[in-house]
């Protein structure tokens, strides 16, 4: 496996994989998957990552800033999906380690996630890789009518504390 940055060239596998995930009902709110444009816009630039295994786009992971606020630079929201045909096979934990691994070196302090509490393999992968259960979101968002809940994990850097 290789982890590659993501580039706009590569959205329509993006989209597919992101579009595979809105079917679960398991990962995100979601009903469809943006432009290209829409997307660029929210997630952060130098954390956009792609898993390739055997030339095909197995996965992908990105972060979004959790707010507008110079004082919450250093948080961001984790996205790590998989294509159905990869999911289980260390495809996410490469890729949910990868972002760890590059903003330790930039200064993001904090990664979280918000998870639906039936996803247990994406809770069970988070907390594998140092996050940690912080909240629990009750009828935080409707998903074809009915209200779900959110399971609220974070990863807290090394650097933190250190000032």
């Amino acid at each position: 496996m290789k982890i590659i940055e993501m580039m706009p060239v590569h959205w329509e596998d993006i989209r597919l994989i992101y579009l595979q995930g809105i079917a679960t009902k398991q990962a995100t709110f979601q009903t469809d998957a943006p432009s290209w444009e829409e997307w660029d816009k929210t997630h952060l630039p130098g954390f956009r990552y792609l898993a390739i295994v055997n030339n095909i786009i197995a996965g992908w992971a990105a972060l979004t800033p959790v707010s507008g606020r110079c004082v919450y630079a250093g948080v961001t929201e984790v996205s790590v999906y998989i294509h159905e045909s990869f999911r289980g096979q260390g495809v996410g934990k490469s890729l949910l380690q990868k972002l760890i691994t590059e903003t330790e070196k930039e200064n993001i302090w904090t990664l979280q996630a918000g998870i639906f509490p039936e996803n247990l393999p994406s809770i069970a992968l988070h907390e594998k890789l140092g996050f940690r259960q912080v909240g629990y979101r009750e009828r935080i968002g409707k998903m074809d009518g009915v209200w779900r809940d959110t399971v609220l994990l974070e990863r807290r850097s090394k650097i933190t504390g250190q000032d």
